[in-house]
């Protein structure tokens, strides 16, 4: 038995850290090192990786397929009146077919048809894979948002950035492994998206409001008003000899481990931030490539941040779920032209850097819309049929980069656009797909946790091998 000062009896917790297996124990190895920076140190996966980061576009709110990435001709054959098969169950009363507002063109060398309100997008189209067959478990936000981002709808778990972090550290020790962009305001579910549950707590990510410029904004608390750096530094190697005595007393403390960790990224982040962030430093060509609105330039610091090394960046469009249309779908084209540019010259812009091929991009919302069009409510939106509801049978997320096979298209819901129905691709699919170009066999990637080997696909996922070069 492990000798502990004050209690010779371990608690549970400290038991699990000490005998942590598979990728657990890989992870705990560098927490229990004396420099506190190790937890960020670079790690190799299970096997050699094509992709070294990610950068997740999440176009909260629920994207809808049926006007951006799969069109549905039959709809306008029976736009108005009741389709051909029943209505499935969604979460409000949907009534008859809803044609897209939007026209289809094909795109590129490969012929896909996207949509008129992303045509910076498909002018990528033949580095892109567009995976029409997606599919979710329940059709409400809050579970969504959880399953896509933590891979699991109910319990807390940690995020996929925060696995990603954890398996790989990151290339950047003054940099967070994992930063989340979301401008004006938190999405649903807030921090919960971005946490690192039971995971070590220096991987959770560092969520940054893109919608300032300041990085005493970007970054809250990030610059220290009352003592210069020299001080600063003094300050932080006294309260370090105090907590590695409280260490040495009381043992492995993953908590104050994680407590020592932010106290020193946050110091190094001070210089290293505020160059990352720093937009100014680019050339007038980039920003016109890119674009003025927030989401362009959330993707020009995406690409910023990859550049420098950080492991995983997720862009939110914004706070809420600006993407849940109910009432007029024509709102998307709005939307789309916030950040269809910005999402353009990412890619363009990552491929002329030769970074493309190390960097996966991952794009989509955590659900579709219906075929049809959702049912007038009485007082919230009376008189209003232009909308559709939510839809987790089946829609589109596309991916660029990374290894993945460009131009291609993978699945396809039904003639209507309700349901996967040729391939169906879950969401743990798509996270296994992700980890097995980091490097990572999905099934393999565990941390031992409450006496249960856990990870991010749980016991599912499948890695979609067709759609990878």
């Amino acid at each position: 038995m492990i000798s502990h000062k004050y209690n010779p009896i371990l608690s549970r917790r400290q038991m699990l850290a000490s005998c942590g297996v598979g990728m657990g124990m890989v992870g705990l190895q560098p927490l229990l090192a004396e420099s506190t920076s190790s937890s960020y140190s670079s790690k190799q996966p299970h096997h050699k990786p094509v992709a070294k980061h990610v950068i997740h576009i999440f176009l909260n709110g629920g994207l809808s397929h049926i006007d951006t990435f799969d069109p549905k001709p039959l709809l306008d054959k029976y736009n108005g009146k009741p389709l051909p098969i029943e209505n499935l169950e969604t979460e409000r009363a949907t009534g008859n077919a809803y044609a897209s507002p939007f026209k289809f063109r094909k795109h590129g060398e490969s012929g896909i048809e996207v949509s008129e309100i992303f045509p910076h997008t498909a002018a990528n189209i033949d580095d892109i894979c567009v995976i029409r067959s997606a599919y979710a478990d329940v059709p409400n936000h809050e579970p969504s948002f959880l399953l896509w981002n933590c891979g699991e709808a109910r319990l807390p778990r940690p995020s996929m950035g925060s696995w990603v972090t954890y398996g790989l550290g990151t290339e950047n020790q003054n940099l967070p492994g994992f930063v989340a962009l979301c401008p004006q305001g938190l999405p649903t579910q807030g921090v919960e998206n971005w946490r690192s549950s039971f995971l070590p707590g220096a991987f959770q990510g560092v969520h940054v409001d893109t919608q300032f410029s300041e990085v005493e904004k970007l970054i809250e608390n990030i610059k220290n008003g009352q003592f210069d750096d020299r001080s600063q530094r003094k300050q932080l190697d006294l309260l370090a000899a105090f907590n590695r005595r409280h260490l040495e007393q009381r043992g492995f403390d993953p908590a104050l481990e994680a407590q020592i960790q932010s106290f020193e990224l946050a110091y190094r982040m001070q210089t290293e931030a505020a160059e990352a962030f720093n937009l100014s430093d680019e050339p007038q060509y980039i920003h016109d490539m890119y674009g003025d609105t927030v989401q362009s330039k959330t993707m020009l610091t995406a690409r910023r941040l990859v550049e420098r090394g950080v492991r995983f960046v997720q862009v939110w469009y914004s706070g809420g779920q600006p993407w849940d249309n109910h009432d007029n779908i024509n709102i998307h084209a709005t939307l789309a032209k916030n950040i269809d540019q910005g999402i353009g010259a990412l890619i363009r812009d990552l491929k002329q850097r030769g970074l493309l091929e190390e960097t996966l991009i991952l794009c989509g919302g955590e659900f579709g819309r219906t075929p049809t069009v959702e049912l007038p409510r009485p007082v919230l939106n009376a008189g209003k049929q232009l909308g559709r509801d939510h839809n987790h049978y089946g829609f589109s997320v596309w991916m660029a980069g990374g290894g993945i096979k460009g131009g291609t298209v993978y699945g396809s819901t039904d003639e209507t656009g309700w349901k996967a129905e040729e391939n169906p691709v879950h969401v743990h699919d798509i996270h296994a797909t992700m980890l097995h170009q980091l490097g990572f066999n999905h099934e393999r990637f565990t941390y031992r946790h409450a006496g249960r080997d856990f990870r991010l696909t749980d016991v599912h996922g499948h890695v979609i091998h067709d759609i990878l070069n």
